[in-house]
């Protein structure tokens, strides 16, 4: 059986608004995967939802990246800001973004998009390989989850919470860590660092 047209949309609006609000610690794909679950699996459903869930989690970046721009006067002097406008610049800037978007459960991306924003990075590169990644990662996670993984965990999880209660818990986690993130002065933190190298 085909996927439904809402079943498409819901996951398409749920990728976007998971990837869209910052630091928010939700599993798209989780949805993804009980979707395609409920509808049967085949390898049309499943490419279709890989990347339907990859361009609504694309897409979802490029409101973060408004954001942190909306508030560019607030942020253009935070030395994270300008740390991670140097490190988009480089070479290996784009390199960061791909394996950010990849990694599962850590909305990493989410920092780079808001300094992005703030700092005017280029935004055409940053989103191809965002939306590469979020293919590669809708393809691995829906592709485990529908396998099985998911069940050798007990119905309310490890914690003891339900699944909505930890997306929720770890949300407001996320969202204080992202907060702390732009307080920090990384630029002095890097230089700290190098220099305990230095001395080993």
């Amino acid at each position: 059986m085909a996927v439904g047209l809402f079943s498409i949309l819901f996951l398409f609006l749920v990728s976007l608004g998971s990837n869209a609000t910052p630091f928010f610690g939700a599993s798209y794909t989780l949805i993804a995967t009980t979707a395609l679950l409920a509808d049967g699996f085949s390898v049309g459903n499943f490419v279709l939802i890989v990347f339907v869930t990859a361009a609504g989690a694309s897409l979802g970046k490029l409101v973060l990246y408004a954001g942190g721009k909306s508030f560019r006067g607030r942020l253009a002097q935070n030395k994270t800001v300008l740390v991670l406008g140097r490190m988009l610049e480089r070479k290996t800037g784009l390199a960061v973004v791909f394996a950010t978007a990849l990694i599962p459960g850590l909305p990493l991306d989410d920092y780079l998009y808001v300094g992005a924003g703030a700092s005017s990075s280029r935004l055409t590169g940053m989103f191809i390989v965002t939306f590469a990644a979020k293919v590669l990662k809708s393809f691995l996670e829906i592709g485990i989850e529908y396998a099985g993984l998911g069940r050798l965990y007990t119905a309310t999880g490890l914690t003891g919470l339900s699944r909505l209660e930890t997306s929720i818990l770890l949300s407001v986690v996320f969202l204080i860590l992202g907060v702390a993130f732009y307080k920090v002065d990384l630029e002095k933190v890097i230089s700290r660092l190098r220099s305990l190298r230095k001395t080993k």
